[in-house]
């Protein structure tokens, strides 16, 4: 049973093995890419699509949100503050993880992918202190992002992503790597709902455009970390058998259902002054961002099957964005993943 085993640390170079690697984890392969001789070639075409993603956050002139700030209420401001350096605080912890992943995985081509993962969080986390740097003063930064570290709500949500990350940390097994995915999944794919939909709420009001804007972007970029997190598992879980235990099936189910409950309570704490959000309603729209995400990892639905409860979001999404995003994925769960037509890549 090599999952309870550890993973090979990749020497960086193995001049006698082959360029296209023999297995994603504890594999062989001699770290040069070659992206024309690569063992899953589809992931090329991922690797392309994330590239024309880039985006910088200064791209984006906030001075209509700067104008607009103080029309907000007191209410707004400090929800609209909490949610940022929450999210920051998230994203601070993918770029790490996703560097430390790529020491343990052996195929060149998803070396690449969490590669330009870890760059894009990196971006998202810059996003949030430019949103922050054109809104209020330094101190008040400070002030925000250490409320983001002391609040025992947050704290609380965190734990179940940070116990999985410093998990692979200490002990970097393809057990705990499958773990690691997971919550990633749960990070990317669940956990920022609540905060992107108070950003599209104050859109639709015609309120903090700009901001919604860059909002639009990240979850562009999430959607799609979170869809590649999900095909690495499905592979994972193909080449390394062993790991398709039922406890492990069991661990999907219990992680995913723990995210949806601590997205929930959040949203709770967050939103509930906040005019335009039916808790009720977001409530199930985590439940149904959460089977897409269960489908997209070829799982059954957790919850009850049901179509898109706070359609509104739609309007901010990526496909009203550019419909080629979207379109590149609902191919791929038709042919590479070949997963129901109901796992179309329409999660918004």
């Amino acid at each position: 049973m090599t999952s309870n085993h550890s993973l090979t640390k990749m020497k960086l170079f193995n001049p006698e093995f082959p360029n296209k690697s023999t297995g994603i984890i504890n594999g062989e392969t001699s770290g040069l890419l070659n992206w024309n001789d690569i063992a899953y070639p589809q992931m090329y075409t991922l690797y392309q699509t994330l590239l024309s993603n880039f985006w910088k956050a200064q791209e984006i002139n906030m001075q209509d949100d700067i104008k607009q700030w103080d029309q907000l209420s007191p209410t707004e401001k400090d929800v609209f503050l909490r949610i940022n350096t929450q999210l920051a605080s998230l994203d601070s912890l993918q770029t790490p993880t996703m560097n430390q992943v790529m020491d343990y995985v052996t195929d060149s081509s998803f070396k690449a992918i969490f590669a330009v993962i870890s760059q894009q969080e990196a971006v998202h986390n810059e996003s949030y202190s430019y949103i922050l740097s054109s809104l209020v003063p330094l101190h008040e930064q400070k002030e925000r992002f250490n409320q983001a570290k002391d609040d025992p709500i947050v704290r609380k949500r965190n734990q179940l992503i940070l116990n999985a990350y410093e998990g692979f940390r200490e002990q970097p097994t393809p057990e705990n790597l499958f773990k690691l995915a997971i919550n990633s999944i749960n990070l990317e794919g669940i956990y920022f709902y609540a905060g992107f939909a108070f950003f599209y709420n104050l859109a639709r009001q015609q309120k903090m455009l700009k901001t919604s804007t860059m909002i639009s972007y990240i979850q562009r970029d999430e959607m799609q970390h979170a869809y590649f997190i999900a095909q690495f598992v499905r592979i994972l879980l193909s080449e390394n058998p062993e790991l398709n235990t039922d406890e492990n099936k069991e661990y999907v189910y219990h992680a995913i259902g723990q995210a949806v409950e601590l997205e929930k309570e959040w949203a709770h704490y967050i939103l509930k002054d906040i005019d335009g959000i039916d808790l009720k309603e977001f409530e199930e729209y985590v439940e149904y961002l959460a089977n897409k995400r269960l489908r997209q990892l070829g799982f059954q639905n957790l919850y009850k099957e049901r179509d898109n409860p706070m359609p509104w979001i739609h309007v901010f999404s990526d496909e009203m964005m550019n419909d080629t995003k979207s379109d590149f994925f609902e191919q791929k769960s038709r042919t590479y993943t070949k997963v129901s037509q109901s796992n179309g890549f329409d999660e918004l």
